[in-house]
């Protein structure tokens, strides 16, 4: 399954479909999400997407295409660090989009 590595902010590893998740709380958006699309409120999903930024990579949790035609990139925190504040402000200043945080 997963090495017993301890995260720093506790997260604990997890499944669903046959997917890993960091954490259980993004294995809830992405039961929410299917329970959503289920209803035709989002006609699909894609997780980790990336975004080149200076330095590296960004990966968004997910890219959310509603049925309304609009588009989400949504990130599920459980610890909103300043790095991964730094990261988005990068992403949403060099791309024309507005990163959606998840939390508990």
């Amino acid at each position: 399954m997963f090495p017993m590595i301890k995260h720093k902010f506790n997260a604990k590893p997890c499944e669903a479909d046959g997917k890993k998740f960091p954490s259980k709380l993004e294995r809830s958006y992405y039961n929410q999400l299917k329970m959503r699309q289920a209803a035709g409120e989002v006609l699909f999903f894609l997780r980790q997407t990336p975004f080149d930024i200076p330095g590296g990579k960004y990966l968004a949790d997910f890219t959310v295409f509603l049925a309304s035609g609009d588009v989400e990139f949504v990130e599920v925190k459980g610890m909103d660090t300043p790095t991964s504040k730094l990261k988005r402000k990068a992403v949403e200043e060099l791309f024309p989009v507005t990163i959606k945080i998840v939390t508990r």
